[in-house]
């Protein structure tokens, strides 16, 4: 038997395409989502994702600033570290993501828990 959220989760509508590629995101998936400045696109297998664009500013945020606190920055110099961090942030996690798939793979040696930290109890 399907759940409330199984309906909501597989609700689908039909678009159409402008000559100029372009569609419409219909009003209910819009605010739904939490669409607002844009969009991101992604091919996954046949399949196309459209998702809200993330702004910028949460993704780690805290932990950015707190280092560079102490690390000493204030004022404009702050904000400039913050920001040059913050842009690193997608790049790492991409390529981490890329290394754990290489790694599921078995395209790349890896070390286990155990080769890293012994048996379980070992002192």
């Amino acid at each position: 038997m399907k759940t409330i959220m199984d309906r909501k989760a597989s609700e689908v509508k039909k678009l159409s395409i402008s000559p100029k590629r372009q569609i419409t995101i219909p009003q209910k998936f819009y605010t739904q989502l939490g669409f607002s400045r844009g969009a991101e696109c992604e091919i996954r297998g046949k399949e196309l994702i459209l998702r809200p664009l993330q702004e910028n500013g949460g993704e780690f945020a805290e932990e950015i600033l707190s280092d560079l606190i102490k690390e000493g920055f204030s004022g404009e110099e702050l904000l400039r570290a913050f920001r040059s961090r913050q842009k690193q942030i997608r790049p790492a996690v991409e390529e981490m993501l890329k290394e754990a798939k290489r790694v599921a793979e078995d395209k790349v040696p890896y070390y286990t828990m155990q080769e890293v930290f012994g048996e379980r109890g070992e002192k």
